[in-house]
């Protein structure tokens, strides 16, 4: 049986909350990727092009500081990895995780909230941060999916 670890970033809470129902239903251990510098309200007015957030994701080559260490990620055969869309894409702090770790050989599987906005190609930008892994294309989903589905999605990589 696969090891499997749910590692997430959430910015307002709906991902958290995804994240440990997804956790429950596979059977994972999991892992809040913590940003160095809490982001405020403020940091995530999508409006203002000056916000944090906005900055952020304007410079592809942006990597905010992560303050939370996942220990002996070694041991894990499939790491689903959550966060919010951020402008039709993962936020930079998760770019920063998939950087810090050797996933070679893992599979990895984005998981995504959003009020409408898709994945999109997600999925390939973390392919493109983890040499050697299988990172599938994954899936968004809406706050109040329904433990069934999320058990039948994850079924494919565990």
């Amino acid at each position: 049986m696969a090891k499997i670890l749910v590692a997430y970033f959430s910015a307002s809470g709906v991902t958290q909350k995804l994240a440990k129902r997804l956790a429950t239903v596979v059977n994972g251990d999991l892992f809040e990727i913590v940003p160095a510098n809490p982001y405020t309200n403020e940091d995530l007015d999508w409006e203002n092009s000056k916000s944090r957030s906005s900055v952020e994701m304007s410079d592809r080559s942006c990597r905010p500081q992560i303050s939370s260490v996942a220990d002996n990620i070694e041991q894990y055969d499939v790491i689903f990895v959550g966060f919010p869309i951020w402008w039709y894409r993962e936020p930079s702090i998760i770019d920063t995780f998939m950087e810090m770790y050797d996933f070679a050989g893992k599979t990895l599987v984005p998981f995504a909230t959003s009020g409408s906005s898709e994945i999109g190609d997600s999925g390939k930008n973390m392919q493109a941060l983890a040499k050697g892994a299988n990172v599938v294309s994954g899936k968004r989903f809406d706050a109040g999916v329904s433990e069934d589905e999320l058990a039948d999605w994850a079924s494919q990589w565990i």
